[in-house]
C-alpha cells in the first residue's frame, strides 16, 4: 500500500512540474516596446487582442497612426507579424518584420526590415501595460 501513495505521490509531482512548464502564453493587451536604431532611441506601442479564434492587432508610433498588422501568428510562445511603417518623406512604406518572444508581462525580440537594397535587424523590448490584459 506505501509503495502505490508513494508512486501515486512521485506521479502527482512530476504531473504538477510538467504543467508548471506548460504555461499558457497570452499576448493579449497593450505593449509598449522600445528599441534603437541608428543610435536613436526609439518607441512603437503594439495592440493586440482576440478575433473570435484569431489574434488580430495594431501598432503605432508617436509619428504615425495605427497600421493593422499582417500575417499575426503565435507559436510557441512567440508573436510573428509584419506592420507597415511610413517615415515622413518617403513615398512607400517599409514593411517591418517582427518576431518576439512573450514571457508574462515582457517580450523580447527583433524587427527587421529592407532599407536601400539590405536587411537590417534590432532587438525590441516591450512591457505590458498595467489593468490591460
Amino acid at each position: 500500500m506505501k509503495a502505490i501513495l508513494s508512486m501515486a505521490l512521485v506521479l502527482g509531482v512530476c504531473g504538477l512540474a510538467g504543467a508548471a512548464d506548460d504555461k499558457v502564453v497570452d499576448p493579449v493587451g497593450t505593449w509598449k516596446c522600445e528599441y534603437e536604431i541608428g543610435g536613436q532611441q526609439r518607441t512603437s506601442t503594439l495592440k493586440i487582442k482576440k478575433d473570435g479564434d484569431n489574434l488580430a492587432g495594431t501598432m503605432s508610433w508617436p509619428d504615425q497612426d495605427e497600421t493593422k498588422l499582417k500575417d499575426l501568428k503565435l507559436k510557441d510562445g512567440t508573436l510573428t507579424f509584419s506592420a507597415e511603417r511610413k517615415l515622413a518623406g518617403m513615398d512607400d512604406g517599409i514593411t517591418v518584420e517582427y518576431k518576439l518572444k512573450v514571457d508574462g508581462d515582457k517580450l523580447k525580440g527583433k524587427g527587421a526590415a529592407e532599407f536601400g537594397g539590405e536587411k537590417r535587424e534590432w532587438d525590441i523590448e516591450g512591457k505590458r501595460q498595467k489593468n490591460d490584459k
